[in-house]
C-alpha cells in the first residue's frame, strides 16, 4: 500500500484480515523454521543483561546521551529497558512517557511508581479522543492502521528529547503473547495438520477475527481464504514444536510488517533517534534458539521468563503484573463514545464501497448493533482507517490536518 496512485487490493485484504501486509519489504530479514531450532549454547540470563546493556551503551555513544526519553507502559519490556538504562547512567536525566486513555483502564499509576523508583521525570499524555489525529498519523505511516498509540508517544517525546528508548521486540523474541499461546495449544495437537494449525492460529487472534470475514469485502477484492492460509502455511509446515511454530509466525507477522515499519516511519517523521535495546541484532539472531521452557511457563501461562528474572534481580518484579496490557485503549468504550459516530459519517458515502472494495451489506448489518462485540468493533475501526487512507492518498479529498472530533 505504498503506492499512492492506486490501491493494492491484496494489501487491503491482508491488512483487514491479518492486520499486516506481507507484500511490503521489511526492514528485518524474515525468519525460517531453522532459526527457531533449540540450541544448547544459546544465551543465558547474564548474557541477556550484558547484550541489553551493550546495546544501550553503543547507541548512546552514537546518538549522544543528552535529552533522553523512554516510552513507559509499566510492562516488562519498557521497565527492564529503564532498569538497565539507570544501571548504566545512574545520574543521567531521562523523561518517561505514559499514555492515559479516556474510559479505559488507567495503568499510569503503576508506571509512575516505576518512573519514581528510577528517578525518571514522568509525563502522562491524556487522550480524550484516541482517534482525533488519525488522518495525520496515517499520512505519516502511509498505511491504513488505526491503533497508532506510538504516534502520540513520539509526538510528546519530540518536545522533550532527541532519543526515545522503547521496549519493542520483547514479545516476539521472548514469548510475550501468552493470551494466544494457551488457546492455540488447546485447539491443536501434535497430530494436527499444518492447515489445521493455521486455522487455529487465526482463531487465536480473537480481537481481530470475525466469523464472516469473507463478507467484509466487495467483489473487486476477490477475497480467498486459500490465499490467506497460503501466507501462513510455511510457519506451520515444519518439524518445530507447535509453540515454536507460533513464535515463528509471530515474528514474521506484525513485528516485521506492522510494528517496525509503523514505528520507524513515525520516528523518522519527527526526526528522532530510536533506541530499542531488546530488538538488536544479537537478540534477533540468538533469542529464537532459546528453549521454550526458558521463555514460557505453559502451566501458568507466563511468558518472558528471562526478562522477568532480570527484573527480580533488580527488585522490580513486584511492580509488574503477569497480564499483558501495555498501552491499551478500551476499544468498546472508544466505539461507544467516538468510533460509532465516525464510522456512520464516513461510511454513509464510503469511497471504499463506491469502488466495490467493501461490501455495503456487511456495514449495514452491523454498524448500528448496540451490542457489537470487540472483534467487530476492531474490524470497523480498521475499515475506518482504510477509508481515511483512501481519501488521503487515492481521491486526495482529505487533508492530513483534519481531525476526527
Amino acid at each position: 500500500m505504498d503506492n499512492y496512485t492506486e490501491i493494492n487490493k491484496s494489501s487491503l485484504v491482508n491488512i483487514l484480515t491479518l492486520r499486516y501486509d506481507p507484500s511490503i519489504k521489511p526492514d528485518l530479514h524474515p525468519k525460517t523454521h531453522n532459526d527457531f531450532v533449540f540450541n544448547e549454547s544459546s544465551i543465558g540470563i547474564q548474557n541477556i543483561e550484558d547484550i541489553i546493556c551493550e546495546e544501550i551503551e553503543n547507541k548512546l555513544d552514537l546518538f549522544g546521551d543528552d535529552k533522553l526519553s523512554i516510552a513507559l507502559s509499566g510492562g516488562v519490556d519498557s521497565t527492564l529497558a529503564l532498569t538497565l538504562f539507570r544501571k548504566i547512567k545512574p545520574q543521567k536525566k531521562i523523561h518517561a512517557i505514559s499514555l492515559k486513555f479516556a474510559d479505559s483502564v488507567d495503568e499510569t499509576p503503576a508506571a509512575a511508581k516505576i518512573a519514581e523508583k528510577f528517578d525518571a521525570e514522568h509525563h502522562i499524555v491524556f487522550l480524550e479522543n484516541y482517534l482525533s489525529e488519525l488522518p495525520k498519523a496515517i499520512s505519516i505511516i502511509k498505511m491504513p492502521f488505526w491503533d497508532l498509540h506510538w504516534y502520540y508517544v513520539v509526538k510528546k517525546a519530540k518536545t522533550l528529547s532527541k532519543t526515545l528508548i522503547s521496549g519493542d521486540g520483547g514479545d516476539e523474541l521472548f514469548a510475550g503473547y501468552t493470551f494466544r499461546y494457551n488457546k492455540f495449544l488447546s485447539l491443536t495437537s501434535d497430530n494436527s495438520t499444518p492447515l489445521e494449525k493455521v486455522k487455529a492460529y487465526l482463531q487465536c487472534h480473537e480481537r481481530d477475527r470475525v466469523s464472516d470475514q469473507e463478507s467484509v469485502f466487495g467483489k473487486e477484492c476477490n477475497f480467498s481464504w486459500e490465499k490467506i492460509y497460503g501466507k501462513l502455511l510455511p510457519f506451520f509446515d515444519n518439524d518445530l514444536s507447535r509453540i515454536n511454530q507460533v513464535y515463528l509466525a509471530d515474528f514474521n507477522g506484525k513485528l516485521l510488517y506492522n510494528f517496525i515499519p509503523i514505528n520507524t516511519r513515525i520516528i523518522d517523521y519527527f526526526g528522532m533517534n530510536l533506541l530499542t535495546p531488546l530488538l538488536n541484532d544479537k537478540f534477533i539472531s540468538l533469542a529464537p534458539h532459546i528453549s521454550t521452557k526458558n521463555k514460557y511457563d505453559e502451566q501458568n501461562n507466563i511468558g518472558k521468563l528471562p526478562l522477568r528474572k532480570l527484573l527480580e534481580k533488580y527488585n522490580v518484579s513486584s511492580l509488574i503484573g503477569k497480564e499483558k496490557l501495555g498501552f491499551n485503549v478500551n476499544t468498546i468504550n472508544l466505539w461507544k463514545t467516538k468510533g460509532h459516530v465516525l464510522c456512520k459519517e464516513y461510511f454513509d458515502k464510503s469511497r471504499l464501497i463506491e469502488s466495490g472494495l467493501i461490501n455495503k451489506e456487511w456495514i449495514t448489518k452491523y454498524i448500528d448493533n448496540s451490542e457489537l462485540e470487540i472483534n467487530y468493533v476492531n474490524k470497523f475501526l480498521g475499515l475506518l482507517a482504510c477509508e481515511i487512507w483512501y481519501r488521503l492518498f487515492i481521491t486526495k479529498e482529505m487533508k492530513d490536518s483534519e481531525t476526527l472530533d
